[in-house]
């Protein structure tokens, strides 16, 4: 059985007629997040540049979660678009504007027009550290020990 989870969201005014975020399936994790760009205003993003791509929402997260921005693989497929800083983390204490940093790694020009699903939004729980400080000697001993960065084949 799927949980719920009630969050608390605003659209701005440059998102009217776009529709809130949504699930393009029954069993996705991610919803769509679209650009509220002009419509007479598409972003032209070319090879190697970056923008950051507004989204026209605002949340309001529950304490103990935070909602991660994640790429769209078929905009990476087809057209070598993706995200930087990724995945990007929506703390539950930011209120302002949900907005997306998209990269062209592709060799051609790639238009970004008004409505186009850019990003998915995925929430997850958050857990606070409380560090348990040890000495030389105080972390306990694995198999792996320091090896890292290829150590295991």
């Amino acid at each position: 059985m799927t949980q719920t989870l009630e969050v608390r969201i605003e659209q701005l005014p440059h998102a009217q007629g776009l529709g809130l975020p949504e699930y393009a399936t029954s069993g996705a994790a991610g919803l769509d997040l679209v650009a509220a760009l002009p419509a007479a205003e598409p972003l032209r993003l070319e090879p190697m540049a970056r923008a950051l791509v507004p989204t026209g929402i605002k949340l309001a997260l529950p304490e103990g979660y935070e909602a991660q921005i994640r790429p769209r693989s078929g905009l990476a497929a087809r057209f070598g678009v993706t995200l930087l800083n990724s995945p990007g983390t929506i703390d539950c204490d930011y209120r302002g504007e949900v907005k997306v940093i998209l990269v062209n790694l592709g060799g051609e020009l790639f238009e970004v027009s008004r409505g186009l699903r850019i990003a998915q939004l995925v929430l997850a729980r958050t857990i606070s550290v409380v560090w348990d400080r040890v000495g030389p000697d105080g972390l306990e001993g694995t198999d792996r020990g320091e090896g890292g960065f290829g150590s295991t084949g």
